[in-house]
């Protein structure tokens, strides 16, 4: 079976009115891939860095939505995040 796991940057403070929120850096998600890798010895497939835009906001599905939109009316956030394409005998993936 072929699985997928995200690592996407966590949000690391708030924005305000004239203040933008901060994330994580890709090298932190690199990071939380490769101890994930190590801790679950897993058959890797690839990995892949993968930009969707407007990940975060409020009524959006995160790194699994497979519809985001953006618009020429507002700003849109672009995140990059690391995927790691792996292959299981497990119905369930490793734990995070």
């Amino acid at each position: 079976m072929i699985r997928y796991q995200d690592f996407a940057p966590e949000k690391t403070a708030a924005g305000g009115f004239f203040k933008m929120p901060t994330f994580e850096s890709l090298d932190e998600c690199v990071a939380q891939a490769n101890r994930w890798i190590e801790d679950n010895q897993l058959e890797l497939i690839n990995v892949e860095t993968v930009v969707l835009p407007n990940m975060h906001i409020s009524g959006e599905e995160g790194t699994s939505d497979v519809s985001l939109h953006t618009s020429g009316d507002m700003m849109s956030n672009w995140h990059q995040f690391v995927r790691v394409w792996y292959r299981t005998d497990k119905s369930t993936p490793p734990p995070i």
